[in-house]
């Protein structure tokens, strides 16, 4: 299985993994040359899938999974339909452009826009276009929905961001090719285990305080009864010996009392990593903080 050396995730993504696959990398039980399955249950922006592609020709398949439709639906209208996606990305770059400069009319096309999303009512190809350029040109690259499933974050502030990367859209379709995409609940997911394969689980994270819950990012919240539920999944797959690494918040961190994930993954290794917070509205709590990595630590 090969994949370009180019491969990178198509979206803006907050908490996307691409800062942290020097740790993750050094997680990775002893995989050298084998042919095994790789799984991605919560699949994001698919920072991890992308390396995986590019790093590991003898993956003998990829499975992705994602609670949000919507973003499945774009990987999917990536790996059948990149052409006509280009085309209409095209376009709503070349319009967001075209009125750089006048601020009212930007904001009353992004908005415009935002609305159209939320309609659900165009085809595929056409809504998994607006996702991208939402993506491209909203406050931090932010994926949040009410309970309506409506898309309701603000435009961001750049300037001419890019909404059509075509030579990117081009090389993920056709790593996407080699990988089987679902939607739906994480559970789902171990049918499609085999012998050899490696889960990489990254939930949405645990606030780490009440202001800072963004994580609505499917209408249905993913609270700590979640996170239990997630736990006892890497413990049937440990007892399959399925071998899995996760990520989540260190909520520790922030409080030094809380033990939530230290006591639901007591028996598994836990590490630190260092990683960066970057979606606050504002500068000063932006920085540094650990995350963390949790594996079973079985060799496939």
């Amino acid at each position: 299985m090969t994949g370009s050396k180019n491969t990178k995730p198509f979206l803006k993504w907050a908490g996307g993994k691409t800062q942290l696959i020097v740790e993750i990398e050094k997680s990775l039980p002893n995989i050298g040359h084998s042919h095994f399955t790789y799984i991605e249950p919560f699949v994001g922006s698919g920072a991890v899938l992308f390396w995986m592609l590019n790093n590991f020709p003898n993956l003998k398949k990829a499975v992705i999974n994602d609670i949000n439709q919507d973003l499945i639906n774009t990987y999917k209208t990536i790996a059948s339909n990149p052409n006509e996606l280009i085309s209409i990305l095209e376009i709503l770059q070349s319009e967001y452009h075209h009125l750089d400069g006048n601020d009212d009319k930007k904001k009353q096309y992004y908005y415009d826009k935002r609305a159209l999303y939320n309609t659900r009512k165009e085809e595929i190809t056409s809504q998994s276009a607006l996702f991208i350029f939402l993506n491209r040109t909203c406050f931090n690259g932010l994926y949040r929905v009410n309970r309506k499933n409506e898309f309701n974050v603000p435009m961001g502030s750049y300037k001419k961001p890019t909404i059509c990367d075509t030579e990117n859209i081009l090389v993920v379709s056709e790593a996407l090719r080699k990988v089987e995409i679902l939607c739906g609940d994480f559970e789902q997911t171990l049918s499609y285990a085999d012998e050899k394969s490696l889960f990489y689980f990254d939930p949405p994270y645990k606030p780490l305080s009440e202001t800072s819950s963004f994580n609505s990012y499917a209408k249905d919240e993913f609270n700590d009864d979640e996170q239990i539920r997630l736990r006892d999944f890497c413990n049937r797959l440990d007892a399959l010996n399925h071998t899995w690494i996760l990520s989540n918040s260190d909520v520790k961190g922030k409080n030094a009392e809380d033990n939530f994930f230290d006591d639901l993954y007591a028996e598994f290794s836990i590490q630190r990593v260092n990683a960066k917070r970057s979606i606050n509205a504002n500068p000063k709590k932006r920085g540094k903080l650990t995350e963390l990595l949790i594996t079973n630590q079985v060799n496939i």
